[in-house]
């Protein structure tokens, strides 16, 4: 089939787009590997000096399995509390009657508005000095535990779902929570991958909470145990740029699994066949 000259136009900036976008993670990538990566085109195409040494330097300086646990366990937490509370909250706000709803809803909405930065301060000084939960994961994770974005993207799903479906489990003598459980969350897989996803790479690549709430190195997340090192020691290293990447690609590797894990529930749910018309 013959493409209009509009069609290859069109193709051909996208693909110089995409080439755009995946021209720094190559470059990463790459430069991770490379003996001396130098920063110019040539690095682009290297034809030699390929090692490892860079990601031992990493584990050397910094623990990087210990960090890389605390990274897991720090993301971990925040994605159990995003889903459980986000589930919960966006069923209530979606699904039942209750007086002041709406109202609930719409200061949800205010409080995204909220730079999180405005409100660190206060945070560090009511976790860190009055519960006492500096060095803790309990500390890092408490912020992160419920996340209104998440509860938005639920509440909007769960409103999508046809209204019978619900009727009919409550005929049956389903109560709410085996509503949700058994009807309601199976429906929804594409909204729980779309929040795992956009909630792992925030904890995941969090620097300033983490950086102010722990400053034991055996309870600092990768993020910041790596900026750490690079403002320490890095520019000391035989191969500066090579160590930077190197650690930029240990940061960046689980988010580009994780996607490639999630990426094929991103499709829309046929509800539809679910209601008889």
């Amino acid at each position: 089939m013959s493409r209009s000259p509009k069609q290859v136009v069109l193709y051909l900036i996208l693909a110089i787009m995409a080439l755009g976008f995946i021209a720094p993670f190559y470059f990463m990538v790459v430069g991770a590997f490379q003996e001396n990566p130098t920063n110019t085109p040539a690095d682009m195409f290297p034809t030699g000096g390929w090692t490892l040494e860079n990601f031992a330097t990493i584990n050397e300086r910094i623990n990087l399995p210990r960090s890389l646990m605390n990274s897991l366990v720090f993301t971990a937490g925040v994605l159990l509390g995003t889903l459980t509370f986000g589930l919960l909250a966006g069923y209530s706000l979606a699904r039942l009657r209750w007086r002041g709803r709406n109202a609930l809803f719409v200061i949800m909405l205010g409080v995204q508005m909220v730079p999180f930065q405005l409100l660190m301060i206060p945070l560090y000084v009511q976790v860190a000095s009055y519960y006492q939960l500096g060095d803790t994961y309990a500390g890092m994770i408490l912020p992160f535990l419920i996340n209104t974005t998440a509860v938005f993207i639920f509440r909007q799903f769960f409103l999508g779902l046809p209204e019978e479906i619900f009727e009919a489990a409550r005929i049956d003598g389903a109560g709410e929570l085996r509503v949700l459980w058994s009807v309601a969350i199976p429906m929804v897989k594409p909204a729980i991958a779309t929040v795992v996803l956009i909630t792992f790479i925030g904890p995941w690549n969090e620097f300033l909470w983490p950086f102010l709430i722990t400053k034991d190195a055996d309870t600092q997340p990768l993020a910041v145990s790596l900026a750490n090192f690079i403002s320490n020691s890095a520019r000391s290293e035989a191969n500066p740029n090579g160590v930077i990447l190197a650690g930029a690609c240990a940061l960046a590797l689980p988010v580009v699994i994780l996607f490639c894990l999630f990426q094929r529930h991103f499709r829309p749910s046929d509800l539809g066949a679910a209601v008889k018309g």
